[in-house]
């Protein structure tokens, strides 16, 4: 998959507990885009949490849709 595109999917939205990621209500979630790589991923990222950087129940997320669609691609969990 080098040669394809890696993507990725930032959301955020309100949590039940900033510590968690159980969103409080999937309905309201901000879906910010589809990205192309980490980077422009992680770019959207920062910029929707400084958005919301005084409210500690909003949370955003990069998902790696990459790994979701093509599961093989993922590096095997190391045991701790």
């Amino acid at each position: 998959m080098s040669n394809e595109s890696k993507l990725h999917l930032v959301f955020g939205g309100r949590v039940k507990d900033p510590r968690a990621l159980e969103f409080a209500d999937l309905k309201s979630m901000d879906v910010v885009g589809f990205f192309p790589d980490y980077k422009s991923a992680e770019n959207a990222w920062r910029a929707a949490a400084q958005r919301t950087v005084d409210d500690a129940e909003m949370k955003y997320v990069v998902v790696h849709m990459h790994r979701l669609l093509q599961p093989d691609m993922m590096e095997p969990v190391k045991p701790r």
